[in-house]
């Protein structure tokens, strides 16, 4: 005799970028041992497959390429798996900003962690008086690289990132696209650009859509209350 079926919930999610309604699960055990074991052997290359193989699994809608989400919709899928599948609340060790030493412990919920959209971000970096950079957001590998690498980024891999996220080039009359070009010329073209023209490409990734919360915490020596942001989804689970 065959053992009975589990049945598993779903639960709907709306994604930051676009409004869309997703159906999830929690992942299961098995799935948690496959994260938990590449978390353990901190090999990105592992990391990166049972991440990947683990959201792809708890996603239940359709259509949804998770390779191609935007990197902070591909943070707030795995904040909310996470919270169905281990608990809803976070618990914290946060540093007092007032004298950079203290630490004291905080528990927050997910439900109280939004993706915060600044209003100066824009997708499209003017260079110059004709040129015009059109932006696209970091996907899934940079989402892993963000918050599971422990290696610093160097000046290499940040034109990889740069160049990654290209969508097009126009002017006045013409329009370059990325996916007609090789990842060494992009390289070599994001090289070329000046100091201030960086300086405005960075603005892109540095306003970008990012899980945020605020919360106040009280430095137990000095007695000084304090306000503290958390941002990005590593800084809720160190």
């Amino acid at each position: 005799m065959p053992l009975p079926k589990i049945s598993t919930p779903t639960y709907d999610l709306v994604l930051p970028s676009n409004g869309k309604k997703i159906k999830y699960r929690p992942f299961l055990v098995r799935e948690e041992k496959v994260l938990i074991l590449a978390l353990e052997s901190q090999d990105i290359k592992q990391i990166s497959n049972a991440v990947k193989s683990t959201l792809k699994s708890c996603v239940q809608t359709r259509g949804v390429k998770i390779d191609d989400l935007p990197s902070f919709d591909i943070e707030y899928i795995f904040l909310n798996v996470r919270a169905k599948s281990v608990g809803e609340s976070l618990d914290l060790v946060i540093t007092c900003p007032d004298d950079n030493e203290t630490t004291v412990n905080a528990q927050i919920y997910t439900d109280d962690i939004e993706v915060v959209k600044d209003p100066e971000h824009d997708n499209e970096v003017p260079l110059d008086a004709k040129l015009t950079l059109k932006m696209k957001y970091p996907s899934m590998d940079q989402f892993i690289k963000n918050n599971f690498d422990v290696g610093d980024v160097t000046s290499n891999e940040a034109f990889d990132i740069v160049a990654s996220c290209i969508d097009t080039i126009y002017d006045d009359s013409d329009v370059w696209s990325a996916s007609d070009c090789t990842k060494k010329e992009l390289v070599e073209w994001v090289g070329d650009l000046n100091t201030a023209q960086f300086k405005e490409v960075e603005k892109f990734f540095n306003t970008m859509p990012k899980l945020s919360h605020t919360m106040k915490v009280t430095n137990p020596k000095t007695k000084v209350e304090s306000e503290v942001t958390l941002e990005g989804l590593a800084s809720f689970f160190g």
